[in-house]
């Protein structure tokens, strides 16, 4: 049965939101994420150094805003669920060297793009960048100002991934005098049960009291993070969850689908399968998890991302100037991407270029004085052309052909006739409306919009291949 939940009567306010289970066995094949066009499977190792100092250059003609990322990969602890590129260690003596790397990686990258260009946005991902001694974020951060333009106004966007697990009471002081005015915190889940199975004790009240003292500090657009699908989970006990992190009223929230992959994530094989919901059990908890969410206040981002109405992101989305990155939905659409530290992803315009994945190779390229790029892909005119539509589509829900035609100079109909004859049976089931001046995501496919987009995916024009998760 259809699941309908109301927006705001406000005209400006998103669309309803509509559940339907038939469309959804129809149309959950897999798919990409899109933080990227084409996507990191079109990367090739034909792609060279010699590439992106080209792409670089480029950039640093264009003149325009940079967002600066930092990959941190140390952990203290094993989550088992966690698929991300991480080093397991206690030793915090190993921060330093590989900060001096960084550091070392970014002189470069500083000459490359440009060091006057102002860094509206900047995020340390990990990892636990909060692994970091007090004294090594210090260190970083003080690089980062003789290295780049950092900015200290209310517009910029610096955010951290933060552990409350890794918070003393230096900590979130310490971020804010360093210049970050955004957390996200890692939760998953609250449930005791659910906790111990993955690794990861976090109690409520130690959530709880990191976000409370971070709102004292005066950081906002607070983020907390929650898988579902995880071991012991069920309905009932995530809807508990749900309840918890509702009362601690976060600015933002991320629901990510759990992907039992133990083949490939060695930390997943401690994960015995026959404890995880089963398939019906994750479309119901993320039935359950929208419309809750929604009854709440939240509107719905897109994918996994909410957000209060008068969040940044609710209202770049209004506004049709959301944007979509490696870091998730951003607000800044201008900034080309600077990204330093092991398998970390940058972008311009026209290229993507990745570092090497492995920490020995990655610190053997810095300390030889070289960049660490492995692999990467310039974008052709066509390229470019579908980003665009495909983040108009994924981000705003819709797309303009007066708009399209005044930023490409081309034919919308025209251009991709072979894709709307494609797009005919979406249409027939309400999950995209066309008018014939615009295409609009409709209440049913927004929940299905990776599979819309991927309508307008040259590289995946045969259908997507296995290399890609279930889009729900």
């Amino acid at each position: 049965m259809p699941l309908t939940s109301a927006a705001s009567s406000n005209e400006s306010a998103l669309p309803t939101f509509i559940w339907d289970d038939a469309l959804i066995r129809r149309y959950d094949l897999s798919g990409p994420r899109y933080t990227s066009y084409p996507t990191a499977v079109e990367f090739t190792p034909n792609y060279s150094v010699e590439d992106m100092v080209k792409a670089a250059g480029r950039s640093k003609a264009s003149g325009s805003p940079l967002s600066l990322y930092t990959h941190l990969p140390f952990c203290a602890h094993l989550c088992y669920y966690c698929a991300c590129n991480k080093v397991i260690t206690k030793k915090r003596d190993k921060a330093m060297p590989y900060v001096e790397r960084v550091l070392k990686e970014a002189a470069i990258q500083s000459k490359l793009f440009g060091a006057d260009r102002p860094v509206r946005q900047l995020h340390w991902g990990g990892g636990t960048p909060t692994f970091l001694p007090r004294d090594v974020m210090q260190h970083l951060m003080a690089g980062y100002s003789e290295l780049f333009n950092l900015q200290s106004d209310e517009n910029r966007d610096y955010s951290v991934e933060i552990d409350p697990r890794e918070v003393d009471q230096d900590t979130l002081p310490t971020l804010w005098e360093l210049g970050f005015n955004r957390i996200s915190l890692g939760v998953q889940d609250v449930n005791p049960a659910v906790q111990k199975a993955v690794n990861r004790v976090q109690p409520r009240d130690m959530t709880e009291a990191v976000l409370n003292e971070a709102r004292r500090l005066g950081f906002r657009s607070i983020n907390l993070d929650l898988i579902y699908g995880l071991p012991y989970q069920t309905p009932e006990s995530f809807a508990e969850t749900l309840e918890a992190v509702i009362e601690m009223s976060p600015d933002r929230l991320s629901v990510f689908s759990y992907a039992h992959l133990p083949d490939r994530f060695y930390p997943q094989t401690r994960i015995q399968s026959d404890t995880l919901p089963t398939p019906q059990q994750k479309l119901t908890i993320l039935h359950n998890t929208i419309n809750r969410l929604l009854e709440a206040g939240y509107e719905y981002i897109g994918m996994d991302h909410f957000a209060k109405p008068d969040d940044s992101l609710s209202v770049a989305q209004r506004e049709g100037r959301l944007h979509r990155n490696f870091q998730g939905y951003t607000t800044h659409s201008d900034c080309d991407l600077v990204s330093l530290g092991v398998s970390a992803i940058g972008q311009t315009d026209d290229a993507y270029f990745q570092n090497n994945h492995d920490l020995p190779s990655w610190e053997k390229a810095i300390d030889a004085g070289q960049l660490a790029i492995t692999r990467g892909v310039s974008l052709t005119r066509d390229d470019r052309i579908r980003r665009w539509v495909i983040g108009q589509l994924i981000c705003q829900f819709r797309l303009d052909r007066q708009q399209f035609a005044a930023e490409w100079n081309e034919d919308f109909d025209r251009y991709f006739s072979d894709e709307l004859n494609r797009l005919k049976p979406m249409v027939q089931d309400e999950l995209v409306a066309d008018d014939g001046s615009r295409l609009q995501v409709q209440p049913a496919g927004r929940l299905l919009i990776r599979a819309i987009c991927q309508i307008f995916d040259l590289y995946r024009k045969e259908g997507a291949s296995q290399r890609f998760s279930r889009i729900i």
